[in-house]
């Protein structure tokens, strides 16, 4: 629960943030997308495993991004039928927004905690969310392996 917390005070402070500097038609839940988004392009699977959210919801996010000129679909050069999510020029004065306003809030934290004890929340926050990622991981194969 409390990285529920801090997750969605800092998704509202970055949204309030970014509305502020001319990106108000972008919602929260775009962060599925925009988070991960590359400058040189993603594959929609990329952003569905890295997100966590299934590619129906990826793609319902990047159409609504394209509608709002964001991003924009590309051929990818490694693989003709695939596509990359790229983003386009206003994606990407977003994503160097949100970059900076997340640098803010991390030199704030940082701040009040001190360097070394962030710098240890940080890793620590990280090992819990790659061990709940593998053991979310070993729930599907695990149901995988049942179902056969």
């Amino acid at each position: 629960m409390l990285a529920a917390r801090i997750l969605f005070s800092v998704q509202r402070e970055l949204f309030a943030a970014l509305a502020e500097q001319g990106f108000d038609d972008i919602q929260p839940r775009a962060g599925a997308v925009l988070a991960y988004l590359r400058a040189d392009g993603v594959r929609a699977s990329e952003l569905a495993r890295a997100s966590g959210r299934h590619k129906q919801v990826i793609g319902s996010l990047v159409d609504d991004l394209e509608r709002l000129g964001y991003v924009e679909r590309r051929p990818d050069p490694a693989d003709r039928r695939a596509k990359l999510i790229c983003p386009t020029e206003r994606g990407l004065l977003q994503m160097e927004a949100a970059a900076s306003i997340m640098r803010t809030i991390e030199e704030r934290h940082a701040m009040a905690l001190g360097g070394q004890e962030y710098a240890a929340f940080k890793v620590a926050l990280q090992r819990v969310a790659d061990l709940q990622a593998e053991a979310q991981h070993d729930d599907q194969a695990l149901g995988r392996s049942q179902g056969d």
